[in-house]
């Protein structure tokens, strides 16, 4: 165990792979980490206690897991690898005995969950497979009303993006989406050196903090719509951008100007109040809004 009593270092992962006949595979994004300082640092950067339920998505062979036990009173691991979810319950019991009691494996696809069985999570902490990131990270905020903290690691530039602000060059969907519901920073780097296999880019931890959402008469889904029409086509001014989602490019910048928007602007300038601002001035005018 490389040192690391309860937890996996290198040797043990390799072990426990061979054991189970384990190939990683792209598919599934798995990079299983074998350092035991990186899931102690991730631990620590969540900001956990000892009343906290974690939901931890793609726990692998238990990296993490191992290292969250003793920290919290319950951990939820939801693993879509049937081989490795039907394994970790005996990792847990081979490593740490005395905390089996407190971890529930649920065998199912993250990005197609909505609900967890008791008791809800009040933070999501994950190695997260890169390929659907940011749509786990987004749904489960979305449908986990409990979730008041996140902790994650992503591919380097997925956690750029999702912790920039207005005016940054990686400012994009993500970061607004992740913004409506929390608020987002980046808390840190991981050299890929600590995976097995090594993937060919860097990872970056992602700290969320779920605040309410902004004040507006539009539904997210509104503000999402028009997040996603601004975004479509970068490069253009938001009365043309948004045309098509408000009806032409005079509607658009009618909205744009009834919400307080340059309508020179572009996407990319705009926080997450100012689009719940323009979704509300189109639910507000009902599309009849037209320049004088």
């Amino acid at each position: 165990m490389n040192g690391s009593p309860g937890l996996l270092g290198a040797a043990r992962v390799r072990e426990l792979a061979a054991r189970l006949g384990l190939r990683p595979t792209k598919q599934w994004g798995q990079n299983f980490v074998v350092d035991a300082n990186t899931v102690r640092r991730i631990v620590r950067l969540a900001g956990l206690g000892p009343d906290d339920v974690v939901v931890e998505v793609g726990p692998g062979l238990g990296s993490l897991t191992l290292a969250l036990l003793p920290e919290v009173a319950h951990v939820t691991a939801v693993e879509v690898d049937p081989t490795l979810a039907a394994a970790l319950p005996d990792t847990v019991a081979e490593l740490q005995p005395t905390h089996t009691d407190r971890l529930a494996v649920v065998q199912a696809d993250a990005l197609h969950l909505t609900a967890l069985p008791d008791p809800q999570p009040t933070a999501l902490v994950a190695n997260l497979p890169y390929n659907v990131s940011v749509p786990v990270v987004l749904t489960f905020l979305q449908h986990l009303p409990t979730l008041q903290r996140v902790l994650v690691m992503v591919q380097l530039e997925v956690a750029e993006r999702l912790a920039a602000g207005p005016g940054s060059r990686t400012f994009g969907v993500p970061s607004l989406k992740a913004a409506w519901y929390a608020d987002v920073r980046l808390a840190g780097t991981v050299p890929r050196s600590v995976f097995w296999p090594v993937p060919n880019v860097d990872s970056g931890l992602v700290a969320m903090v779920r605040r309410p959402p902004p004040v507006t008469t539009a539904t997210r889904e509104e503000v999402f719509r028009c997040i996603d029409a601004a975004f479509a086509q970068r490069r253009k001014t938001l009365r043309a951008a948004l045309a098509g989602w408000a009806g032409g490019a005079p509607a658009a910048e009618a909205l744009l100007r009834a919400a307080g928007v340059d309508p020179s602007a572009r996407g990319e300038q705009l926080d997450i109040a100012a689009f719940a601002a323009i979704a509300a001035a189109k639910q507000a005018h009902g599309g009849e809004l037209t320049l004088p």
